[in-house]
Order: structure tokens, then sequence, then C-alpha cells
């Protein structure tokens, strides 16, 4: 029997319908992946799965007690909780019965009834079968594999950063061991070494797992099956990755040539019809029109805009934009025990890499001047114009369209402009007009990238610009990141996005920490 099965599933969003008639399901020893460009719905279905909200028609019947564990990223965090204390929530099913177990004693200490003591042995029975007495070493064991022991167990969650936050949170997660994982891009702020920790981690899960991920190195490595999202329903796939992307290019393939076939065959009876809806050949107009209302049409392929774009550039006479001298970054106290020493030049393409916490954020904005160093500085040239892309998805006002967001940035623009940028980064007109709270995370981020179309610059700082973009607009951006004559620092943890030798010099803070 499947743990999960999704039925005739249909779901609309504003005038688009993301998927009709979907039907899937997830087997025990599944471990899905689930794919699709931006906007076509995967974090819909996964708020779908998780009663997070209603589809507009079908069924999501779970298998009756299967335990179903969501990585919610927006999960309330007690101030004043330790990370330690945190992570020891996961198991407060198992400390409420350490408890009982130690009121029992106290109540067979005060009146000697032997059913107590039975009842103390079956609870410490249980406690023993679920590996209480080593829960600390399991804590430790999956904090440490994403990178949070370096933060320090004592560290106050209220004080963590938005990826921090979303490591505990995973890790609490995990160490629930649900039956079923439900992910929803868990690698967005985990950098190389927590991302292989995390694969061998999923590889060895003993359940079945669900994950939303634009990374396909990692959802190649930890996958048995795909459902994907397009033409505006959901295909599963059986088999690696590779296999699934092809077998989707050859059903895309077959889906068009039936689809172009479709309309021609509807354009040739539609023609029919108004030729002759007067006539003498009324009535067979009429039968005419009376099949075509009948004719099961085929979805109009929704092929998406490709992201094509360029950075625009300012001249410089500086061939050094950049340099850095015995450069300690932190806040209260050094991050790093190394200081930096490094330089830009212009045309320099630089990636900064390290753990997330470790510093690459601090690095960049101690660089932009909004931290001051701990000691030694930096210096940038003077003709040096710079643009930054910040990773967090805030906004003035959610509220807002895209449209609205830039016409408000940049006032002289005419909208015919704005438009233009948002289309260039595959941005449809529906969505130009749509409330940012309701865009998709790369949705979101490609209006992000198209405010940095109308900032002329010789110097870009880009961090974690691939958070939530689909591979096309991930491959547009590397093109227009190695074409721009500029300087660049890039914050990335997906090890693809460097594929290539178009990186000149690597920044490894890791390295440095531990020097």
């Amino acid at each position: 029997m499947s743990l999960l099965t999704v039925d005739n599933l249909s779901q609309g969003f504003a005038e688009k319908t993301l998927y009709e008639g979907a039907s899937f399901v997830l087997n025990k020893e599944d471990h899905m992946g689930v794919t699709g460009q931006n906007g076509v719905g995967k974090s819909t279905l996964i708020k779908i799965l998780t009663g997070e909200i209603l589809p507009d028609d079908g069924q999501v019947k779970w298998q009756n007690k299967v335990t179903v564990g969501y990585l919610d990223q927006y999960a309330k965090l007690t101030p004043g909780l330790s990370i330690r204390e945190f992570l020891r929530t996961a198991f407060d099913h198992l400390y409420a019965e350490e408890k009982r177990l130690n009121q029992l004693y106290v109540d067979y200490a005060a009146n000697g009834d032997d059913q107590l003591l039975d009842k103390a042995g079956k609870i410490q029975t249980y406690l023993e079968e679920n590996n209480f007495y080593d829960l600390d070493t399991e804590i430790e064991r999956v904090a440490s594999g994403l990178g949070l022991a370096e933060l320090g167990y004592d560290r106050d969650v209220s004080k963590l950063s938005g990826g921090q936050r979303s490591k505990i949170i995973l890790a609490k997660l995990l160490l629930q061991s649900p039956q079923v994982l439900v992910l929803d891009e868990p690698t967005n702020y985990l950098d190389v070494s927590h991302i292989d920790w995390l694969v061998n981690y999923l590889n060895d899960f003993p359940g079945a797992f669900i994950v939303v991920s634009h990374d396909y190195d990692f959802l190649g490595r930890i996958t048995n099956c795909i459902i994907d999202i397009d033409f505006g329903t959901i295909t599963r796939y059986t088999g690696t990755l590779k296999q699934a992307m092809r077998q989707k290019e050859a059903n895309r393939q077959t889906y068009m040539k039936a689809y172009a076939n479709q309309q021609r065959q509807i354009a040739k009876t539609e023609a029919y019809i108004r030729k002759n809806k007067a006539g003498t050949r009324a009535k067979s107009a009429k039968s005419r029109q009376k099949l075509l209302d009948r004719m099961d049409k085929l979805t109009s392929p929704q092929t998406g805009k490709k992201a094509k774009f360029q950075f625009p550039y300012v001249e410089t006479a500086s061939n050094l934009l950049l340099q850095t001298q015995d450069l300690v970054i932190g806040y209260d106290q050094a991050l790093v025990k190394e200081a930096f020493n490094f330089s830009v030049g212009n045309g320099e393409k630089v990636a900064i890499t390290g753990f997330n916490g470790i510093g690459k954020t601090t690095l960049l904005k101690t660089l932009l001047g909004q931290i001051k160093p701990i000691y030694g500085g930096f210096e940038i040239s003077s003709t040096v114009k710079l643009a930054y892309f910040k990773q967090d998805l805030t906004w003035p006002n959610q509220n807002m369209t895209p449209l609205q967001y830039l016409s408000n940035e940049f006032e002289r623009k005419k909208p015919k402009e704005l438009r233009q940028a948002l289309a260039r980064m595959g941005l449809t007109a529906q969505l130009v007009m749509s409330p940012l709270k309701e865009l998709s995370g790369g949705e979101q981020e490609k209006v992000k990238l198209a405010k940095m179309q109308f900032e002329p610059a010789n110097l870009l700082f880009l961090d974690e610009p691939t958070n939530h973009l689909d591979n096309e607009t991930k491959d547009s951006l590397r093109k227009a990141i190695i074409d721009f004559p500029g300087g660049v620092i890039v914050v990335s943890h997906e090890r693809d996005f460097f594929r290539g030798d178009w990186i000149d010099k690597v920044v490894d803070i890791e390295a440095m920490a531990q020097e």
C-alpha cells in the first residue's frame, strides 16, 4: 500500500492553472525529487501535501497513522532557548516519559506499591528501546553534520541568522525521524560539506522522502524517482534524475507534436464554422461546433520565458578594484583566525566559499561599510561603482507588484523599460502585476536580478544569487557573470554553479577558520 496517494489534483493561482487532473503515489521505498521551472507550483504542492492549503479539486490521502515531518522554515523559535535545548524538543515525548518514570519512583518510595515498579519497568524499557540515554550523542551527530556545532550549543536561537535558523529547524526535523520527510529547498543555506553530510543521511534514511530542490547535483545523488511539474500536470518517473530528464524531453517532444496537430485541427474546424454558420451548411457547422466543444483540448505548453540578461557596466580606469589588508571581520569578536589578504582586479571573478554562518555575508557587509572591521582594513578604488545582490527575500511592501517595486526604486524610468527588464528575467505580464508575496522564491529572485539591470557597476557583490533559481535561469546568470567586464565577488553553496574554469580566485573562509 502506498504511503501517499494523490488523485485527480487540480490547483490554480490567479488566472494560471498549475496542474489539472494530476495523480501520483509515494511508496515506502521512494526517495522522491520534485522538479520544474520557477513558478510551476512546486512549493504549492508541498503545502497541499502537508495540509497547509486545500486544493481546488482532487484528493490527497496519507496512509493511516503515518508520521510526516515537514521542513517549516517559519517555525517559531522561543527567545532564551539555546540551540541544544531547541534540538532536545525533538524528543519531548521521551522527556515526558522520563518525568513520569521519576515520579513513579518517588511514589513507590512513599507507599511501596509494586504495581508502580511494574509501570516504571515498562517505561524504562521504552526509553531504552528509543535510545533515550544516547540522545545528546545523536543531537551532536546531526548538529555537527549540519554545521551547528561551530555556532556553540549554548547560542540563543533568537540570535541566529536566517540561514542558521533554517539549519536548526532542519536538524530538529531529522532528529524526529518521521516515516516520511517532506523537504522544500533544504540545501539553500547549506554549504558543500554539509550538503555532502545530508546526502549521506538521506541515502541511509529508512523511510520515504519528498524533496523540492533546484540543486540538480544534490537531487541526482539522493533520488530514485522524480515527479516533474510541466504542461499543467504532474508526471512521475522511476529511476535516476538523468533518466527522468531524458524521458521528460522525449515526452515533451511527443506532446508538442500532438498539441500542434490539435491546434491545426481546431483552427481548420473554426474556419469551417465561421464560413458556414449561415447558409446551406449551417447544420453541418453546428454539428462541428458541438464536436469542438466536447474536444478534450491539450493544455497550452507552459515553456516559460527564458531569462536572458546582462549586468550593465561602468568603465573604470582602475585595474585593481579592491584590496584587503590584514582584514579581520566579526561583530564582537573575530569570526576567523586568519586575516583576509586578497584583491579583486577589473575583470576578475572571485568565489567566496565556506560553511554557512562562518562569515561570508559578514565579509561582504564589511566591504560594503555596513560593519566595522575588528582589525585591519581594505581599499576600494575611487572609480568603483558597486552593485549588491542580497540573499534575503525581504521587501518594503510584499503587497506591491514587481512593476510597482521597480517604479518606486527608479522613479525616472518609464514603465515600458521596467516591464522589459522584468520580461528579460522570464517574468510574464501576469506575474509583473501580481503581489510580490504571491510569487515563488525563484520569481522573487528574478525581480531582484531585474533591479540590477538599472544599477550600472564595475564591481558586483552577489550573495547566494542561485537560491530558488531553476537550472535555465542559473545558466543565464552564470553567463551574465562571465560576460560582465568588471570584477565580481560571488557566494554560492552550489558546487555545480562554479563548474568550468571561469573563477579566477577562491577565498575559502572555512580553511582560514581552521588555521
